[in-house]
């Protein structure tokens, strides 16, 4: 991604069809600041760039509420978010628990400016803000659709609509990240060309499932042809922003294992009905989504990639009240 050319077009987003001059006063700036900024030869911090999507009747408080699926950390009711302490607090959230090191190297930024930039002792311009956002987020686009029409966005306009296809098509395709997993293992791999059918086989499905998720996976650029397999392209469809889709997919894989649990297939099926106080049900919370997170380590980096499978986690109160 091209954060420099993805910077001009945000801020000439934000003028929309204002004069450079206009908007620059509006602004409160006496210079064609605008002009600067959307020509590359000034950038504005990210708080300067946030204070302007307000100027131009965006709610930016809102709008970061809609981007974390409108469960918003407890911080942003207290702080203003076109500041440098709102922006360095936004970075800390999104950046969780990864390390400055490791956002220095898939950045390419120095750690030093890394460091200072997250606890607000420094603001990042606005092009360092989105590479390091998407490095720690791998969601700048969702943050930036909150603020401006993305087909403003001339740079990132086809990688948005790829993003948005994959998403809404997931729900009605959740076969395909099964499919998307069998052309990682060895078996497939070893053959000597692509087997139509033989992915269908393999994960129990119909032949017609498998044809119709293949077309899908082409038509959005998430697998392509090597001459005699398909290989995968994208790891995961990121659904964090639509909890639709994603509450779409979550029942897909339930309804799988209720049906494999029925059939009597092999595998892990485990409950338990309990009561216990509400503390403890916090403290098994906590240590349920660490197994997760664990889990997660664990499938990273695992070799060689042999078996496709499911975990459905699930843990929930009874009560409609808790």
């Amino acid at each position: 991604m091209d954060y420099d050319r993805l910077s001009m077009d945000f801020l000439r987003a934000l003028r929309g069809r204002r004069s450079q001059v206009a908007w620059s006063r509006r602004l409160g700036y006496r210079s064609n600041v605008a002009y600067a900024w959307e020509h590359g030869r000034r950038c504005p911090t990210a708080a300067e760039a946030f204070r302007a999507s307000a100027r131009n009747g965006v709610d930016v408080r809102e709008a970061w509420g809609r981007f974390f699926a409108n469960v918003p950390p407890e911080w942003l009711e207290r702080l203003d978010p076109t500041t440098a302490k709102g922006v360095a607090m936004l970075l800390q959230e999104v950046r969780a628990n990864t390390s400055i090191s490791e956002l220095a190297k898939r950045t390419g930024l120095s750690r030093y400016a890394i460091s200072r930039w997250l606890t607000g002792k420094t603001e990042p311009r606005l092009h360092d803000f989105f590479r390091l956002f998407e490095a720690a987020s791998t969601r700048l686009l969702d943050l930036l659709s909150e603020l401006v029409p993305m087909k403003s966005l001339p740079s990132v306009r086809e990688v948005w609509r790829r993003i948005e296809a994959r998403r809404n098509g997931a729900a009605s395709h959740p076969w395909t990240q099964a499919i998307l997993r069998v052309l990682e293992i060895e078996d497939y791999l070893g053959l000597p060309a692509h087997e139509p059918g033989w992915i269908a086989r393999r994960l129990g499905i119909d032949a017609e499932e498998e044809t119709r998720c293949v077309e899908f996976l082409k038509e959005t650029g998430q697998i392509e042809w090597n001459g005699t397999h398909f290989g995968g392209r994208t790891l995961a469809v990121d659904v964090r922003g639509r909890p639709l889709v994603s509450r779409a997919l979550k029942a897909h894989w339930t309804k799988e294992g209720a049906a494999r649990i029925e059939e009597g297939a092999p595998g892990q099926f485990s409950y338990l009905c309990f009561s216990v106080s509400r503390t403890d049900m916090e403290w098994i919370r906590e240590h349920h989504l660490r197994y997760f997170n664990t889990l997660r380590g664990i499938i990273s980096e695992s070799e060689p990639t042999e078996v496709v499978c499911v975990a459905n986690i699930q843990l929930f109160a009874l009560e409609s009240d808790v």
